[in-house]
């Protein structure tokens, strides 16, 4: 019986065949923490009497939530981390002097290979199967636990294939195939399992599409989402080793057998694709582009960045719809770059100055704003259109506002406006 790309990376892990619904204990490659998540698994590795790490070259903190801090409680917090770094040594940790958001960081570094198993305290961390890597979030002791053994135990699971075809029109991205995926099949469609992306409209998707579509595997209740390795991946991974002077390790490719066995097969006709909206309160609540714009929903704010989109393409296409162009009176935009390598590229390029002078304001790289932490807080019954991930009740402030979740040319489209707006009607 032939393997998924999912069996096939635990199989070369745990040294036997393996298949999907099987209970097994894998090395870890990489395990991920952040100044949220880590002070736990901290406690808990330090009350397990253990003294060293497992694989300290496989452990990374990255702080990335509050940092630089809003607060005494979140400065205190990160100091547990950045103590821990400086007593283990740890050659994997980001704090100001390098700061990312930790799911555009660690690729930028190099840090995530193909065909390796990671696994981070935030439920975002499936972003990596962009690289066909398995990679999924877990709970801080479960981070304690592979940091005092090097793994961990895994049910592995089973795979839904979706099947893409066609070529994407303008201003369709890989953030609205993820939202009409979760469209057809609900927050929970997926639960336990592995999303494997596939089909003619790949080589299409670029790795920041990858990287969107895979990030949101979660928000449809997946362990994983996955793409396979294939060109773009190969001139991404070459071009992480030239600047960071190599990878972590050698990558381990892995392709489904045609004879696999999935538990289901999604059909998707991208070519015929409108950007998607989520509407509140649910990812699962998408709405075509043009029912959005009939709908006539103004907005208050409007915030392009997070582990998603806050990527330099996003800079770009944001930078291109707003040149020579204002935001809205009514309207402030945020814009939070996902490394500072993004920040110091988009300004280079020439994307910060057009961004500014239309009026946007832009941040550090930073989780706050997506979690409803700081940097982009929502009033009352105020209206955003966010390139973020969640739009659960109260996700980026008050109860009583609402999130809408686009890519980023219709969230720069409708910064222009003050309502959600289709991006091709922008001159």
């Amino acid at each position: 019986m032939g393997q998924t790309i999912t069996e096939k990376i635990f199989s070369e892990h745990v040294g036997e065949k393996v298949f999907a619904g099987q209970i097994v204990r894998s090395p870890i490659d990489m395990v991920i923490g952040n100044d949220i998540t880590t002070p736990i698994s901290i406690h808990a590795f330090e009350e397990s009497g253990a003294q060293n790490l497992a694989n300290p070259d496989g452990f990374c903190i990255v702080l990335d939530h509050f940092i630089p801090a809003k607060d005494i409680a979140s400065a205190n917090q990160a100091r547990i981390s950045r103590d821990f770094a400086v007593k283990h040594n740890l050659k994997n940790f980001f704090d100001e002097k390098d700061m990312g958001i930790e799911h555009a960081l660690l690729p930028e570094k190099g840090l995530v290979i193909p065909g390796d198993v990671i696994i981070g305290a935030d439920s975002h961390t499936c972003t990596h199967g962009a690289l066909g890597a398995f990679s999924t979030g877990m709970g801080s002791t479960d981070l304690a636990f592979a940091m005092v053994t090097g793994g961990n135990w895994f049910k592995v699971p089973e795979s839904i294939k979706v099947v893409f075809s066609g070529k994407p029109k303008e201003f369709v991205t890989g953030k609205d195939l993820i939202l009409k995926i979760i469209r057809m099949i609900g927050v929970d469609g997926a639960l336990y399992k592995t999303l494997e992306f596939t089909g003619d409209t790949i080589p299409y998707l670029t790795m920041d599409d990858r990287f969107a579509l895979c990030n949101m595997a979660i928000e449809a209740g997946a362990k994983s989402g996955i793409v396979a390795y294939d060109d773009v991946t190969k001139e991404f991974l070459e071009q992480r080793a030239e600047a960071n002077g190599g990878l972590r390790s050698e990558p381990k490719i892995h392709y489904s057998d045609a004879d696999a066995v999935y538990c289901q097969v999604l059909e998707i006709d991208v070519a015929n694709l409108e950007p998607v909206i989520a509407y509140p309160f649910l990812p699962e609540n998408g709405h075509s582009m043009s029912q959005a714009v009939a709908d006539n929903i103004r907005v208050d704010q409007v915030f392009i960045g997070s582990c998603t989109n806050g990527r330099l393409s996003d800079l770009k296409v944001a930078s291109e719809m707003l040149n020579g162009k204002k935001v809205a009176q009514h309207v402030r935009m945020i814009v939070t770059p996902g490394t500072q390598k993004i920040l110091r590229e988009a300004t280079k390029l020439g994307y910060i100055d057009i961004l500014v002078d239309a009026g946007a304001v832009v941040s550090n790289p930073t989780c706050g704003a997506c979690l409803g932490g700081y940097m982009g807080i929502l009033g009352d019954d105020e209206v955003c259109i966010s390139t973020t991930n969640r739009n659960f009740v109260g996700r980026m402030g008050s109860r009583t506002s609402k999130v809408y979740l686009s890519n980023s040319a219709v969230a720069a489209a409708s910064a222009i406006s003050g309502y959600i707006t289709d991006p091709t009607t922008i001159k």
